[in-house]
């Protein structure tokens, strides 16, 4: 056992150190040294051969790499003195062209300065031999050249004119028929109906009720005034056309229920109330629908919606907005107009005249609504402008107007009393005699037309003028009437003698 076998077990063992002594003192002999075998004996002489061998192999390498890097070096230079030598000859060419050119360019120049010495030359020769300018001379040809043309000019132009009339008649023509088409609708109006049948006298004492009450209360509630003066029939009237009809559906719900009493009738106004209400939304929806339009706030889509118990000269507002909208529609489409602005233009044109709480005209209350309701500035133009009150800034404007012109004036548009329709006759007339020098006033057309003839020997044409645009001004504050009226002042001069 070793030295290091004997310290190893003395440090591992558990026993304590006096038992692990031993018993007999023994000599250490010093490790015997044995020689190393030969497999492990390195071969100097090996590593420094492959040393050798490894270095020689460096020094290839790099010289190679030396060789490589000349060998690419000298193709750049190559490549660098071709390239310049290019530049030279493409700099040299350019030059030369440079040259060329600024040559070309006095030559052209002194050739121009003599052509005008030359032409000035020639200018004054013809001057001295004709006697005349140069303005005179060029005045006299454009004069013969005229006269010999005149009669060609007067031609061309007499053909251009009926050529143009004839195209814009067959295209107004066209395009009116085509718009109409489109216009046609399959929306019946429902004409209000102010007058209620009552199934029996008995009936009408009970709406009446004790010493009046229930009619009383009826009146008071829907604010219309109510006529039982004729038999068997109860009359409703009020301006408000809406209220109207709530008062119709409320009596006619009263009859049948059977229960007249004021509290039933103030019940059943609110329920009828709320039922008109949504009858009237979704109207002004479907209308919105049926011209392609998806979103209208809600609160200009019930205005629209109250268009179904409004009338206009008896012309449906629902009937007449729809129609005016395709119209409008087909129009834009044929012009190249805007589409989208002229739709909404026509929709909400006359949304004005469902604001009745307000003072102000139809046309100014429906622009300050649509600005309310941010609409775009194009659109409030078209309602702007559908009654001329401002002069047209768009195309689209200009379509809106002729649309509604188109819907509101077409024959069996609208209708009035003959009472009413005598007296905007006459009192169109009475506006137009109204002025210095009329000597006749006829209404043409339905009082479309305003025909005025006036003394030629005290108003002259700039006079006759200012009359007809006085007299369309006067027309417009004073009267109500539908679609446009066209006043034309006539001045005839006649000269008589009689021979003998």
């Amino acid at each position: 056992m070793g030295i290091f076998d004997t310290v190893s077990q003395l440090f591992s063992s558990k026993k304590p150190i006096s038992e692990l002594r031993p018993k007999e003192k023994k000599v250490i002999k010093p490790p015997v040294m044995r020689p190393v075998p030969k497999v492990l004996q390195v071969d100097t002489r090996e590593i420094e051969e492959k040393i050798r061998l490894a270095q020689a192999e460096a020094r290839a390498i790099i010289v190679e790499a030396k060789d490589e890097a000349l060998r690419l070096k000298h193709e750049a230079q190559e490549e660098m003195r071709r390239r310049e030598e290019n530049l030279e000859r493409k700099s040299g060419a350019l030059e030369e062209r440079d040259r060329f050119i600024s040559d070309r360019e006095n030559k052209i120049s002194e050739r121009l300065l003599e052509l005008d010495k030359i032409r000035a030359e020639q200018l004054a020769k013809l001057e001295r031999a004709a006697h005349l300018t140069r303005e005179e001379a060029k005045n006299l040809i454009l004069k013969a050249v005229e006269a010999s043309l005149d009669e060609d000019i007067a031609k061309l132009i007499r053909e251009a004119q009926e050529n143009a009339e004839e195209d814009a008649a067959k295209k107004a023509r066209e395009i009116l028929v085509d718009s109409m088409r489109h216009g046609a609708t399959d929306y019946v109006a429902e004409y209000t109906v102010s007058a209620v049948k009552l199934p029996d006298e008995e009936m009408k004492g009970r709406i009446i009720g004790k010493e009046g009450r229930n009619i009383r209360t009826f009146e008071t509630v829907t604010g219309v005034d109510v006529d039982l003066d004729e038999e068997g029939v109860i009359k409703l009237s009020c301006f408000d056309p809406v209220r109207r009809e709530i008062a119709r559906v409320t009596l006619e719900r009263l009859m049948k229920d059977g229960r007249i009493q004021p509290g039933r009738i103030e019940e059943l106004i609110e329920q009828v109330k709320k039922d008109i209400e949504q009858i009237m939304f979704e109207e002004g929806e479907k209308l919105c629908h049926a011209v392609g339009v998806f979103n209208m706030p809600r609160a200009l889509i019930a205005l629209l919606g109250r268009f179904k118990y409004r009338f206009s000269y008896g012309q449906n507002m629902i009937a007449h907005t729809l129609e005016e909208t395709k119209i409008g529609i087909a129009l834009a489409h044929e012009v190249g107009a805007d589409v989208n602005i002229v739709r909404l233009g026509c929709l909400l044109h006359d949304i004005g005249k469902i604001i009745t709480d307000q003072e102000g005209s139809h046309v100014q209350l429906g622009v300050d609504l649509l600005k309310k309701h941010m609409m775009p500035q194009a659109v409030i133009d078209c309602v702007a402008q559908h009654h001329e009150d401002t002069p047209f800034s768009s195309v689209e404007s200009q379509l809106v107007y002729i649309a509604d012109a188109i819907s509101g004036s077409r024959p069996g548009a609208r209708y009035e009393d003959i009472e009413g329709y005598i007296k905007r006759l006459s009192d169109l007339e009475q506006i137009a005699k109204s002025n210095e020098g009329v000597k006749e006033v006829f209404a043409f057309q339905a009082g479309r037309e305003l025909r005025v003839l006036v003394e030629p020997q005290n108003v002259d044409d700039a006079k006759a003028t200012i009359i007809a645009n006085k007299i369309a001004k006067e027309i417009e504050s004073k009267l109500t009437y539908p679609g446009q009226i066209r006043v034309t002042v006539i001045r005839e001069f006649r000269a008589i003698d009689v021979a003998k």
